[in-house]
């Protein structure tokens, strides 16, 4: 068996026929359509980045992770590696699931319901913000890993290309709101904009919120400015 291969995201392909029905009426695309491409929103579930030296000492000398998924990100995958999170008097998750590539930095990223689970107070931060942030011990079927620090709730945040970045009418650093429809639907204010020229345009929610307006594949919804 080969490793799995990225597939076309279903948004991408809904998102083309959409301009192709449009341009082939001859009617003016209303702003969903026109944009450069299609709006993802995921929930991204806790999960965590490790450098290669947490790896090995989790998973044995030499280890490299594994593909289990591909990820919208270009390059970025669940691992099929999970490890044992030990918090505060001893309260645990298991099966954590690590994301790949391996980083420079070793960030654990919950919502707040599993920090209380946990037993932790943990800071809302950018990803990769972990200076004074608590630690907590890691348990895989080598052995431990102590983190002295690195456990945070990601600040919601949205990945955009720079063609993204200037249909919006935004810039790196900016703040934005995501519109959530549906029965359940909210608005989710202070969404980070990050900008790069490898991203795609994909929404980054918690599980907190995505349970808080029941987030389905088909429900619609709309950043502004």
């Amino acid at each position: 068996m080969g490793t799995p291969k990225p597939s076309i995201h279903r948004a991408v392909v809904e998102h083309l026929v959409r301009q192709v029905v449009y341009e082939r009426l001859g009617k003016p695309m209303p702003r969903v359509a026109a944009a450069p491409n299609p709006l993802v929103v995921n929930i991204s579930a806790r999960h965590c980045h490790l450098t290669q030296e947490a790896v090995e000492a989790l998973f044995g000398k030499g280890h490299q992770l594994q593909v289990h998924k591909w990820l919208y990100q270009d390059g970025q995958f669940a691992a099929k590696e999970a490890i044992t999170l030990i918090g505060p008097r001893s309260r645990v998750i298991s099966n954590l699931r690590i994301l790949g590539p391996c980083r420079n930095i070793n960030q654990i990223e919950l919502a707040y319901t599993d920090a209380i689970a946990l037993g932790f107070d943990i800071p809302l931060r950018i990803s990769g913000d972990i200076e004074g942030t608590p630690g907590c011990m890691l348990m895989g079927p080598a052995g431990f890993f102590e983190m002295t620090h690195g456990v945070i709730r990601a600040l919601r945040h949205v990945h955009m290309h720079p063609d993204d970045a200037a249909f919006y009418g935004v810039n790196k650093g900016d703040a934005m709101r995501l519109k959530i429809g549906g029965p359940c639907g909210i608005a989710l204010e202070q969404m980070l904009v990050r900008v790069d020229p490898s991203f795609k345009l994909e929404v980054h929610i918690d599980t907190d919120e995505g349970n808080a307006c029941n987030l389905r594949p088909d429900t619609p919804c709309e950043l502004v400015k």
